[in-house]
């Protein structure tokens, strides 16, 4: 599957999946196939980082 590179349509569309489909971010990464630490990485770029309270990139 692939994911959108820019950051701001990243984070739309994390935050939907994290919304939509997955409890936690480890689940994300986990089915995805995706690094959290680069995932997280490119959101901080753009001043998201995750809440897991509310499971989401805020």
């Amino acid at each position: 599957m692939n994911i959108p590179n820019d950051p701001v349509m990243l984070l739309s569309y994390i935050n939907t999946q994290l919304r939509d489909f997955y409890p936690t971010l480890n689940e994300l990464c986990s089915a995805l196939n995706l690094s959290k630490d680069e995932l997280c990485s490119k959101l901080s770029a753009i001043d998201y980082e995750y809440d897991e309270e509310a499971n989401q990139f805020v």
